[in-house]
């Protein structure tokens, strides 16, 4: 080998190994980064002797990266869905809690028995219309919590479209960069890194699958089959509402779906084309669970209606007249029951702050005067009505019979059960998240590795400088002679 070949080589060895430091560097500092894929320098023996920089390679293990993918979305799915069973049993209260329904029936009843005992003091029929009142307050309460995170859930919608369209036109915009650099044998791995954050972005919303595609680029589909780019992105379409009420839904056209290129598509949580992301969570909370849990607390209320509605309690009712409660003032509509719970009041008859007088509480809805002070035969009436088993005439117990406070804590045990269920879900989601999370890092950057990797290196500059040095000498030498 000739002089000039030898430091040739040398030169060489030197850039490999500068280039080796530059790679390894930055696996190290990156080492925590999301979405970084670990670098690896490509050598290979140059034709003319010594070593030839011929790339980098970014080694992730796509398989691996797509389960993680999917496992991030299934866990923001399961822990919105977990949230809202959680609030709603807040809203409805544990039967421990002093401020649940149960408690607020119990102690109406408890206010009735003691009514009926002195029927004749006024401190406790007004005691009772109060205990009616905080009744009907905990039910009002709890169905505009439930319309609150309908509303929550649509302004949430709105904001995650915005997010996954900028998502996908920058998925779009770098497909092209790579493309671009790629022809141009640039290194791509910084773009690559900045798409599969942009990609894990999207999957946090909505479950997608990668596909290869020529040049370098990549297209993304739903789990639901919806093409999210494929070249182009789509665009999805979406309108907020500015209140959701029990009224509003999407099968009414009240309340806005999604578009794909301003086709329509489903957004059920069974064959939604988004479904099993974040996206499809809120869609289903909004559209599904929500409105399911206002079934139940609007039967609960058309229950407490029927109840005191009935002639064969109060005497003084004929049929069709309001009872103590009431929808808004007025007897009950079979035909008007979504959102009863929100309508819910006592009747103003009995009402002091609506002009109405406690007495009748003791002598009936629609008494004209107050009838004998120690009659307790309507209050014994009325406590009788709350703990006679009656079918239920809507929600999940229709046709069965229970108890005022019977039918309460089945509701509350079933959304309990539904709570417990969603918990479930969420910790076997959350575990195999970590688990693959886990499993990727340790495919990622090691950096034990890494360091042993940089020493070897030294190495090697230290070895490619000393031949350089050992060269300058010999021809130094060779010029004295």
């Amino acid at each position: 080998m000739s002089i000039s070949s030898a430091m040739n080589n040398a030169v060489l060895g030197l850039r490999a190994a500068g280039r080796g430091a530059e790679v390894i560097s930055s696996n190290l500092s990156n080492a925590l980064t999301p979405g970084y894929g670990r670098r690896v320098l490509d050598l290979s023996s140059a034709s003319l002797g010594g070593v030839r920089v011929d790339g980098i390679t970014r080694a992730v293990n796509a398989g691996l990266a797509s389960d993680r993918r999917m496992a991030d979305s299934a866990n923001s799915n399961a822990s919105l869905t977990s949230d809202f069973f959680a609030r709603v049993e807040g809203l409805l209260g544990t039967p421990d809690d002093p401020s649940s329904i149960s408690a607020r029936l119990s102690g109406f009843e408890s206010a009735l028995i003691t009514a009926a005992s002195r029927p004749d003091a006024p401190d406790r029929l007004a005691n009772a219309v109060r205990q009616a009142e905080d009744l009907a307050t905990g039910l009002r309460a709890a169905s505009t919590g439930v319309q609150d995170a309908r509303t929550q859930a649509d302004q949430t919608i709105a904001s995650q479209v915005s997010e996954l369209n900028s998502a996908l036109k920058q998925v779009q915009d770098l497909n092209v960069a790579i493309t671009s650099a790629g022809a141009q044998r640039r290194d791509i791995s910084t773009l690559q890194d900045q798409r599969q954050q942009a990609v894990d972005r999207i999957g946090a919303l909505v479950p997608v699958r990668e596909l290869q595609r020529d040049g370098g680029q990549i297209a993304l589909y739903s789990t639901g089959g919806a093409a999210l780019i494929d070249g182009r992105a789509a665009t999805i379409g979406f309108e907020s509402a500015n209140q959701v009420t029990p009224y509003l839904s999407q099968g009414a056209g009240t309340l806005s779906g999604l578009t794909i290129n301003d086709q329509p598509v489903r957004t059920d949580s069974a064959r939604g084309a988004l479904r099993g992301g974040a996206l499809g969570a809120q869609f289903a909370i909004r559209d599904e669970y929500a409105v399911a849990t206002q079934t139940e607390i609007d039967a609960l209320a058309r229950d407490l209606v029927e109840r005191f509605q009935d002639p064969t309690v109060d005497t003084s009712l004929a049929v069709g007249d309001a009872g103590l409660f009431t929808d808004e003032g007025l007897a009950f509509d079979p035909l008007n029951e979504v959102g009863l719970a929100e309508r819910l009041q006592v009747n103003a008859a009995v009402d002091p702050n609506a002009g109405g007088e406690t007495w009748r509480l003791r002598d009936g809805m629609n008494a004209v005067a107050e009838g004998p002070v120690g009659d307790a035969s309507l209050l014994n009436a009325l406590s009788g009505a709350l703990t006679n088993t009656r079918a239920s005439g809507s929600g999940s117990f229709a046709g069965q019979f229970r108890s005022a406070s019977g039918l309460i804590s089945a509701t509350i045990s079933d959304i309990g059960a539904q709570r417990n269920a969603s918990d479930q879900q969420l910790s076997y989601a959350s575990a195999r998240l970590n688990e693959l999370t886990q499993q990727q890092l340790a495919e990622g950057v090691d950096s034990d590795s890494e360091i042993q990797r940089l020493m070897q290196v030294e190495q090697a500059y230290a070895a490619n400088a000393r031949m350089i040095q050992v060269l300058d000498d010999m021809m130094q030498l060779i010029t004295r002679l």
